[in-house]
């Protein structure tokens, strides 16, 4: 991918991310890395006897793919100072093992701060299916570097 300057960026655009399968070792491996081993994220059993398809990803770990898998998207021509926050995320659909998800990016606000020489950009980040239906989604700003005295876009 081309890196795209700040000055280049479109409120609008948007940007999609290759797709990747959860597994049984990625759901065992944010089991480990968390410490939560509630049944409903480690347990078959547990999930058919409460009417639940499966054990289930932990909430949190559909943002981590989203942020993991957008880092590029797009792929800013400036340094990145670092991440600001998420706002208004919502969890729509459960994570299992076996589902097959790609990350739709859109830029949603950019503007120049500090004098012109950072900016922010905002994004909203919608984690998808299989057959393109929205698991998890929300927004998210990240903090650029500019060489000082550029406009905003």
């Amino acid at each position: 991918m081309n890196p795209v300057p700040f000055l280049e960026l479109t409120v609008g655009s948007t940007y999609t991310s290759t797709a990747r399968t959860l597994t049984q070792a990625d759901l065992s491996l944010s089991c480990m890395l968390t410490g939560d081993w509630h049944p409903i994220h480690a347990d078959a059993d547990y999930c058919r006897e409460h009417g639940i398809e499966g054990p289930m990803f932990h909430g949190p770990y559909g943002i981590l793919l989203a942020m993991g898998m957008s880092t590029r998207l797009p792929e800013f021509a400036e340094p990145v100072i670092g991440a600001l926050g998420l706002r208004d995320w919502r969890y729509r659909r459960p994570l299992v093992a076996g589902d097959t998800v790609r990350v739709r990016t859109s830029i949603s606000a950019a503007r120049v701060v500090s004098g012109g020489g950072r900016a922010i950009v905002e994004r909203h980040f919608a984690l998808l299916d299989s057959q393109s239906r929205i698991v998890q989604e929300g927004y998210g700003s990240t903090l650029l570097r500019l060489a000082n005295g550029e406009d905003t876009p």
